[in-house]
């Protein structure tokens, strides 16, 4: 299936956004959302879904080093439920695909600070760099 998949790396205070292009070769950084109680921050993907018109939603499973699940997973299983729930509220369905994203975050952050990038700039978009990553594991993996 081509088309423009989206990439969200699930923090506990920010979501990293990143995105295809229609063919499914490259991931690209959008946006770092503030995560927002309200809802706010799941709104503003539904807006970016619509926007790029995208095909699937591939959100990252941060296990553990042993590969088992921990509350990390069940918070970005529960956010993917909510986005889930929103699209259809919106009448979309938009299929939204796990992969495993162990040290993604922690690869992106050393990949910044090896380019020099300062710690208060690194937060900034390591979560951008963290959703690239899960994105490019996905589109990589359609391809083989």
């Amino acid at each position: 299936m081509s088309g423009v998949r989206l990439g969200i790396d699930v923090g506990s205070v920010r979501v990293g956004v990143a995105r295809s292009d229609p063919g499914g070769i490259l991931a690209t950084p959008v946006a770092t959302v503030r995560r927002d109680p309200s809802g706010a921050d799941l709104a503003e993907l539904v807006s970016m879904i619509e926007e790029f018109e995208v095909v699937e939603v591939v959100v990252g499973l941060p296990r553990t080093l042993r590969g088992t699940d921990g509350p990390a997973v069940a918070a970005a299983r529960d956010y993917a439920a909510a986005l889930t729930d929103l699209l259809a509220n919106a009448e979309r369905q938009i299929p939204i695909v796990f992969i495993d994203e162990r040290l993604t975050s922690v690869s992106a952050n050393r990949m910044l600070a090896d380019r020099g990038i300062d710690s208060r700039a690194r937060r900034e978009i390591v979560d951008q760099a963290a959703a690239v990553g899960i994105l490019q594991t996905r589109l990589d993996g359609l391809r083989r």
